[in-house]
């Protein structure tokens, strides 16, 4: 039986045939995905307001690189490589173990006020083809 069967099933069952799976969904966040998931896309921002996505079946290995004033974490999509380069990146790649981040924002360089802080903060995106 089909997951879409079974959550129309349950609608029925509670007396609320009406109601779409987008209703029940928390959008609190659209930079993350609610929930793991089958398609998903991660869309990177640069500062001018360029963007490029990516969808994360072809993701096919991450690497987390901790350095002392920067952290990197290189993303290794068939055909291209997508480097992020900036501070307190560990959670984030431990987001992309699951597949969570939707959306992922750089900041010009020069905004960044603590460094070290533990605070997410992306300053270069780099794209390279393979």
């Amino acid at each position: 039986m089909s997951q879409g069967f079974n959550l129309k099933f349950d609608r029925m069952r509670e007396n609320l045939p009406a109601n779409t799976d987008s209703d029940q969904q928390d959008h609190t966040n659209p930079a993350r995905y609610d929930t793991p998931g089958y398609t998903r896309n991660v869309c990177f921002v640069w500062p001018d307001g360029k963007r490029i996505f990516f969808n994360y079946a072809y993701l096919v290995s991450a690497e987390f690189i901790p350095k002392e004033d920067m952290n990197e974490i290189k993303l290794e999509f068939s055909g291209q490589t997508v480097s992020l380069k900036g501070y307190g990146l560990e959670g984030l790649f431990m987001e992309f173990l699951d597949h969570l981040p939707r959306i992922v924002m750089a900041v010009d360089g020069r905004y960044t006020l603590v460094r070290n802080s533990g605070m997410l903060t992306i300053i270069d995106i780099g794209v390279q083809k393979s």
